[in-house]
């Protein structure tokens, strides 16, 4: 099972994956397995030649390697590692790092807000137990540091909970869909609004 939650730190890094193109590549790569250029050239609307463009860019840092099997165009890729982390504020000093960092979340944040467009409009399409368990939340809350750190630690336990199932088929139960989950606990300014 690839190893989870690879921490990216390097301005390099960061700006290697901060491309839609790259970053629907990762995607794919994470909950499709194995794909040659050809076929995620197929799934994304691009041409193999671009595909295989940004997946040796990628392999340059580690984000994707071969696969076994396969020569040439028919050469599968796959991801080595399941997922990322980054920290824009706190990982270095560095402003380049934190651009990229910006840079990386900007485009993170935009292809999950494009996907949950997506789902909302496909919602009336789908069974009415899948439209029941849909759930958009959003909710402010006085907290300090130390709370704050201890939300977002628990709900990132409660993500991680199913993370084998991405990379096992044989850990999903009958009837399982690919869902996603975003989550972002900072602070939040309102105007005249100051902290306690």
């Amino acid at each position: 099972m690839p190893t989870p939650h690879r921490r990216l730190s390097d301005p390099r890094e960061l700006n290697a994956l901060a491309h839609p193109v790259r970053m629907a590549l990762v995607e794919l790569l994470s909950v499709s397995g194995p794909l040659t250029a050809t076929e995620l050239a197929d799934r994304l609307d691009e041409t193999p030649a671009n595909c295989s463009w940004h997946l040796r860019k990628l392999a340059q840092h580690g984000f994707v390697v071969e696969a076994e099997g396969g020569k040439g165009r028919q050469r599968p890729w796959t991801v080595p590692g399941l997922g990322f982390r980054w920290d824009e504020e706190h990982a270095s000093p560095s402003v380049e790092e934190r651009r990229a960092a910006q840079a990386l979340s900007e485009v993170v944040m935009g292809r999950a807000i494009d996907r949950l467009r997506e789902s909302q409009e496909r919602a009336p399409e789908d069974a009415e137990e899948w439209r029941a368990a849909r759930s958009n939340t959003e909710m402010i809350a006085w907290l300090t540091a130390d709370e704050l750190r201890e939300m977002n630690d628990a709900i990132n336990a409660v993500l991680d909970r199913h993370v084998e199932r991405l990379t096992d088929p044989a850990q999903r139960p009958a009837g399982a869909r690919l869902c996603e989950f975003v989550s972002w606990g900072v602070p939040t300014y309102f105007p005249g609004v100051e902290p306690a």
